[in-house]
Order: C-alpha cells, then structure tokens, then sequence
C-alpha cells in the first residue's frame, strides 16, 4: 500500500475548526514535513490549490500558498519522494501547465506529476471574472477531458493541435519533454468524475467517512473499478484520510472532541453555500458530500486512537480490494508525521512487509 501526505499548503490543514492546532502555511513547514515523509520511506507527495478560503472566526483556508511553486522548491531539496502539484484548470492554460511540469520534472526526473482540479468553488474565479458561468458546473469534466489532451499531446510529442470546444491549438509547442512519464491524478467521486478519471488519470483520491470505519472504503474502490473496466484501463485508487493519535485511544478521542467544540460553523455554512450552488450534484460528489455532512471539522475519514489502533486500521486498508493506497493528513503536521513514522509504522504488519520485499 502506497502512503502519501497531503501536503499543509492552507491554514489550519484540513480541520475547520478554532480549537484545532492554527498555523499558516510557509515553506519551512511544506519542506520540513515533505523531507520527514521522504525519510520515513513515503511513496509521495501532494499539495493542493485553493484560490479563496472559506473565512469564519478560523479564516480556514484564507491564507494559501501557490502549489507548482511550492513542489519546483521541494524538488530541489528532496532526492527520491514523488511530487504532485495541482492546477485550478480555469485559471492557467494547459499549454502553460505542459511547460511548468517539464521546467520541475528537470528539476526532479520522472518524480512529478499533476492533479487535474475541475473546479466546484465559482467564488475562487469569480473573484478575478474567470468564472465561465452556471455551465461549468455540466461541463467541467468535458473542459478537463480536453485539457489533459493538450498536456499529454505536449509531454509525449512535445506539439499539439487539439482542435475541440474549449481548445484550440495550433502547431503549439513545449520543449524539452519531459524526461520519462508525468503522471494525472485525479478525485472524482461523482459517477461522471469516476468516468474521466478512469479515462484519464492514473490516480484517483477517493472519499470516505466517519471515524475508524474502514468498511466505508471498498464502495468506492468498486464504483473506480467499475469505470476502469468501461474504459480499459487501470486508474489506481487513492484514499484520502486523517490520522489523529496519542498515547491512548482515550487520549486521541478527547483530541477530536476538542476540535468538534471549536467547530467554525460560519466557514462551514460559507463552503456549504458554494457547493450548494451545483444543484444537479449527485449526493456521493464531492459538492453533494458536502452539503449532507454532519457539522464537525472534518468529513474524511478518521483514524483515532492510540498508535497501535491506528496501526490496525491501516492494516486493514491494506486489504480492501481495489485500495492501491492513502494519503494522510493530521492534526498537527509536525507532530502527526513523526507519530506515524516512528511510533505506527513499526507496528504496521501491511508496511514491515513491503519494506522486507524492498
């Protein structure tokens, strides 16, 4: 089983809370977590791209870091971790992405790659007049369908005259490729998001709830099976996740009862009132989860316990069929990550293995 790190790049990481650990982003924090992951032998890691946050009494996610800049400077100062930016395809042309990732892939050969972001936030472009309007909400998968065309016209030939509805290139070029493969991720969760990640991406993040509940996963590896089968090929599944530990599960659970209480419910009503305006959402997308979720920080799901529950359960996601891997977030970064790497791995059965067969 593949781990990744989701990478702090917003304020207060991914709990909307007051009374979670509040930081803001800087790239001391993305390098000292990125080199803690390399060290403990991580397959990867991804940040985001979030343009507008959500505001409330924590400001979540008002403070933000640019992701392709922020993985060009972790290349330079790791020598084996996978990197994955994300682009907000409405807000860079493919042809400007293509020439980017072939500038960081010098950087860091055959160790990049891209996370194709279609957009659900109409406020993130509204605010600087990129939003095209209710339609992208219908069509955004068609608009990403032709923009990871243009990227992968651009990194395998190095020219592209895709000729479609949203793009039109003429004999555009990008050179020097890359040096071997750049892979696409993806996070659809929607049956038509599932559909263009199975056609196009070679990762897909998927969601799950609820604390401790890893029976919520193989649903949604089995609905990406589904799609891969359609679309004859092979989009791995990626889970993404938090991990909150301590010394006991007693001691973890009160960690997450104190960021409940602090729960910033005007940020939550914000992000619910953007994702609301999608209003054909299917109730499993990533917009639909969010308007049916329960008032607490986080809807991801939760491993919470002592060091060795949460060992465990990642045990046990080593064995959901169709689950290639997960990508952590934590509490607290810092302290998360040296938790799991010295305190949980060693107890992990599904990790001891893999580092055998290495």
């Amino acid at each position: 089983m593949k781990l990744g790190v989701f990478l702090p790049i917003g304020n207060n990481g991914w709990l909307i809370s007051s009374t979670s650990p509040q930081y803001k982003p800087s790239f001391a924090l993305s390098r000292d977590v990125t080199l803690k992951a390399e060290r403990f032998g991580f397959d990867f890691a991804l940040s985001m791209i979030k343009l507008r946050g959500f505001g409330g009494p924590s400001r979540y996610w008002d403070f933000n870091h640019e992701s392709f800049t922020l993985m060009a400077g972790l290349a330079a100062v790791t020598t084996r971790i996978r990197l994955f930016a994300s682009v907000a395809v409405l807000s860079i042309p493919p042809a400007i992405v293509a020439r980017m990732a072939s500038t960081i892939d010098s950087i860091a050969p055959g160790r990049f790659g891209v996370n194709i972001v279609t957009g659900w936030q109409k406020a993130e472009y509204e605010q600087m007049d990129m939003w095209p309007g209710e339609e992208h909400f219908s069509r955004r998968y068609e608009y990403g369908e032709e923009y990871a065309t243009v990227l992968k016209d651009l990194w395998g030939t190095g020219v592209s005259n895709h000729k479609g509805r949203f793009f039109r290139m003429t004999d555009c070029r990008v050179e020097p490729t890359p040096s071997g493969r750049i892979d696409l991720i993806a996070a659809g969760q929607s049956s038509r998001g599932m559909r263009f990640a199975a056609e196009h991406a070679d990762y897909n993040f998927i969601s799950a709830g609820g604390i401790n509940d890893v029976s919520q996963v193989a649903p949604h590896t089995a609905r990406l099976a589904e799609a891969n089968a359609a679309a004859g090929r092979s989009c791995e599944a990626m889970l993404l996740m938090m991990v909150i530990a301590d010394e006991t599960d007693e001691a973890a659970h009160a960690k997450w009862r104190h960021y409940v209480e602090g729960t910033d419910l005007e940020a939550l009503a914000w992000r619910d009132a953007q994702a609301g305006a999608d209003t054909r959402a299917e109730a499993h997308s990533t917009v639909g989860r969010m308007v049916r979720s329960e008032r607490e920080p986080t809807t991801m799901l939760r491993l919470i316990g002592s060091y060795e529950t949460v060992a465990r359960h990642m045990d046990e996601l080593a064995l959901v069929p169709g689950l290639s891997g997960v990508m952590l977030t934590f509490d607290d970064f810092q302290i998360g990550m040296e938790q799991f790497g010295t305190r949980i791995m060693p107890l992990m059965r599904s990790r001891g293995a893999l580092r055998q067969a290495a």
